[in-house]
């Protein structure tokens, strides 16, 4: 089910238009349609009192009317208009000519003098005729007469200006519904248009760009607003208290597995060489978990909760140029190709701690000289690092980042460095390539997300 809530309004935006439209649509029909009726019905009365007024008789008492027709449609056979006259008293009935040799089969119903009659009543060609009877009390020469009069016309030109109003009206109401569909969406995209703002406000705290939601929104919104700002803040604390919790159970362990080393150290002086060996081992095993966890504690959770954003150049120099003044790095050659202003959607911390394990093991085992250079692309920034030491059997190439590896105990260090480095990586998403040189040495390769645009830019 799509949950998109501009599609959700559209679809709801054109039922309720098209429910609208045609509810409105059949409205005016109606409107119209009754309109027409009561013309007609005007129109019939009118024809009613006109012929009436013209109604004579002759010396015998017979009813004459005027040659000449008051309606052309009433001289033209299944005209249409129609009217009929019957003499009760007499029994004679008299038709107009649009008739012809039909009789208009009027109800036998009582009649008042004066009263208008209205039915439905089938006409000469199938048609259906609305009529107007009326009963009239007219002087004859030999006195008062009951006369029937009826005017009838069909009700096809009702059904045919339905239509034609129908076929007139459609247009309109098809561009009145894409009118009220499109100032729907309009609406939609203009009152929506804050909650885009939040989004980008969101991911401008996610790349560290900013670290609250400001700007102008509106009122409605404010209260989520400040709800996400004080979640933001309350994460802060959290994740502060968390760390400094890791590193002072840490810095707690320490003082002990100290002491607990030096025991193993006396026992051993001693002549309790193999309990205090196993427990030096476990000493050096713990320590080794301490300072793991203290160097964990210093990462970020995730790449969105970092602090800044590093500048690679910068970081990199930073760490070659203490490493220079090590015993290890006085005795080597150095060649870097790292420029400034590269800027990584990661935290410097945890840039100099990645990137100083590597270096540092590239020290540790280098003959004469490392080499760092970089390379950019639109997938992103290669960082090589590459020593010209004995390298590593294909073997152990994989195993170089997992906990606590040390792939020759002669020389000093925990085996955990690669291992930080590894961790740093899934936190950001870095890619590592671990290779022999082609000649000699370990080739690390570092795969970063394409750099972030300057500020000025």
């Amino acid at each position: 089910m799509n949950r998109s809530i501009r599609i959700r309004f559209v679809i709801v935006s054109l039922l309720s238009v098209a429910a609208a439209l045609s509810l409105a649509a059949f409205a005016f029909v109606e409107l119209f349609t009754r309109s027409i009726e009561h013309r007609l019905d005007q129109e019939l009365t009118d024809h009613l009192n006109n012929i009436a007024g013209q109604i004579e008789f002759a010396p015998d008492g017979a009813v004459r009317l005027p040659d000449r027709p008051t309606d052309i449609r009433f001289s033209t056979p299944y005209g249409g208009l129609y009217w009929q006259m019957t003499d009760d008293s007499r029994g004679t009935q008299t038709r107009s000519a649009s008739l012809w040799d039909y009789a208009l089969p009027l109800p036998d119903d009582p009649q008042e003098t004066g009263t208008v009659h209205r039915y439905n009543l089938p006409g000469p060609d199938g048609e259906t005729l609305l009529v107007q009877e009326r009963k009239i009390i007219a002087r004859a020469p030999d006195g008062e007469r009951s006369l029937r009069l009826a005017v009838a016309i069909d009700t096809a030109t009702v059904t045919e200006a339905r239509q034609a109003f129908v076929a007139d009206i459609i247009p309109y109401i098809l561009a009145l519904a894409v009118f009220l569909v499109a100032a729907s969406v309009a609406q939609l995209t203009f009152g929506l248009k804050p909650l885009s703002a939040i989004g980008e406000g969101l991911e401008r705290i996610r790349a560290r760009q900013a670290t609250r939601l400001t700007g102008p929104l509106p009122g409605e919104l404010m209260p989520v607003v400040d709800a996400m700002n004080r979640l933001l803040d309350d994460q802060d604390v959290l994740i502060a208290r968390a760390r400094a919790r890791a590193a002072d159970l840490a810095h707690g362990l320490k003082t002990p597995l100290t002491v607990l080393a030096n025991d193993a150290g006396t026992l051993q002086e001693r002549g309790e060489v193999e309990i205090g060996a196993e427990l030096a081992h476990l000493a050096s095993v713990m320590r080794n978990h301490v300072d793991r966890e203290l160097a964990r504690a210093r990462i970020a959770a995730t790449a969105s909760l970092r602090t800044a954003d590093a500048d690679l150049g910068q970081c990199v120099a930073m760490i070659v140029r203490t490493l220079k003044r090590t015993p290890d790095g006085e005795r080597l050659g150095w060649t870097i190709a790292v420029p400034e202003g590269l800027k990584l959607g990661v935290d410097p911390s945890d840039l100099q701690e990645l990137i100083g394990n590597i270096i540092e093991n590239a020290v540790k085992w280098a003959k004469g000289r490392i080499d760092i250079e970089t390379s950019t692309s639109p997938s992103g920034v290669n960082l090589v690092i590459a020593d010209d030491g004995p390298g590593v059997g294909i073997t152990d190439l994989k195993r170089m980042t997992e906990r606590g590896v040390r792939l020759d105990s002669r020389m000093p260090g925990t085996g955990i460095g690669l291992s930080i480095a590894g961790d740093i990586a899934d936190v950001y998403g870095i890619g590592i390539e671990i290779t022999n040189g082609e000649s000699a040495g370990l080739r690390v390769s570092l795969h970063f997300q394409p750099p972030l645009p300057s500020p000025d830019a």
